[in-house]
């Protein structure tokens, strides 16, 4: 089999769209929420022990 036949069949092209597909519509935006929620909760731990920021009042 030569690299063309490889890159040609019909079941890879079809492996490939379907893993896509889920980092694509799955994955990146469980990922992005993830992200921005840890984030957004570890600020909201450290400001319960550190306070709000701004000066002292």
């Amino acid at each position: 089999m030569t690299q063309n036949q490889t890159m040609d069949d019909p079941t890879r092209r079809k492996t490939e769209l379907k893993s896509f597909l889920f980092l694509a519509v799955v994955l990146a935006p469980v990922l992005a929420v993830a992200i921005v929620g840890g984030l957004g909760f570890s600020i909201w731990i450290y400001q319960m022990f550190a306070g709000p920021p701004g000066p002292p009042v």
